[in-house]
């Protein structure tokens, strides 16, 4: 793959206008004099962090030369995942978007690229690198949407999660497009799912759907809570929280609708349910902390407060 003729052209005019040699130009930009040399000459492609090395020693702002880096390298050529993982990276972290959709939206119909942009989208999730997320996200989801897979059902949470607004009809709506891919996800997940979607419906005051997902997810828990009790104690939780919480949290929602519908000894009675629920014997440090929040009031766990 050849550089872009746009970026050399500029890298070659900048080398003129200072009137650099080319080892000056190098311990400038910290590139080896070599490496610059064949950059220049075309026979060898330019890595991320040397095009950044360049940037940075030409004075021009971070990312400067993305938008012409992605369409020769990534949209005009073929792609490969060890030169598009970094440049990626770079450009969440930088926030360019537009460079993002670019590349990843050119990518995506080859589904052999799929694994991994779901991977660094699970990766930016959690570095709360939220717009780039949703971008790889919705383009994973596209590329599976015939493959009613787990990986498509997670990326349908997440993107449910990342879509939340102000606003209680896109709520709904982006409620009732998961709703289809809760069966699909790891059963643990489920119990955050199944949670999120019940704070929805109780925000726009839905309490028939409100109490049936209390319900299932109350149902979902005891299953769990059997199967932790036969399963080695080291396995690694995938629910966000303890399970025991989602138990009591699930009494909380019912308790919530029997006041809505003003059915007080209905609503004390699942109340006194959360109460026995939340008295475990030497509890963890988090699991204290959530106890506490439990005992304080109906404090939030999830994303909602009910």
């Amino acid at each position: 793959m050849k550089l872009a003729p746009t970026i050399r052209t500029y890298i070659e005019n900048h080398i003129r206008e200072r009137g650099y040699k080319l080892q000056q130009f190098s311990d400038v930009t910290g590139v080896n004099v070599g490496t610059l040399s064949a950059i220049l000459k075309g026979s060898r492609p330019l890595a991320m962090n040397q095009l950044d090395q360049i940037t940075s020693g030409m004075g021009l702002e971070k990312g400067y030369f993305y938008e012409m880096y992605s369409v020769e390298c990534f949209v005009e050529a073929a792609p490969h995942w060890r030169r598009l993982e970094p440049f990626l990276y770079r450009c969440a972290e930088l926030n360019k978007l537009g460079c993002i959709k670019k590349v990843v939206y050119q990518v995506t119909d080859d589904r052999s690229y799929i694994s991994e942009l779901f991977q660094m989208a699970e990766n930016l999730y959690f570095k709360e690198m939220n717009e780039a997320a949703l971008i790889l996200y919705g383009c994973v989801a596209a590329g599976e949407k015939y493959q009613h897979s787990e990986r498509l059902a997670l990326c349908q949470y997440r993107i449910f999660l990342l879509h939340k607004t102000m606003s209680k009809f896109d709520n709904l709506a982006a409620a009732a497009q998961l709703e289809p891919y809760i069966e699909k996800l790891d059963e643990e997940i489920q119990l955050d799912a199944i949670k999120d979607l019940a704070n929805v419906y109780s925000t726009i005051h839905l309490w028939d759907k409100v109490y049936d997902l209390a319900e299932e997810l109350e149902r979902k828990v005891d299953f769990q809570l059997e199967l932790q009790s036969r399963r080695r104690k080291n396995r690694k939780r995938t629910a966000f929280y303890p399970i025991f919480t989602y138990k009591a949290y699930a009494n909380l929602l019912k308790a919530s609708v029997c006041e809505a519908r003003k059915q007080y000894e209905k609503a004390l009675e699942y109340t006194d349910v959360y109460v026995t629920v939340i008295e475990i014997s030497n509890p963890t440090e988090e699991e204290q902390e959530l106890i506490e929040r439990f005992k304080d009031g109906r404090r939030e766990i999830g994303i909602y407060t009910i």
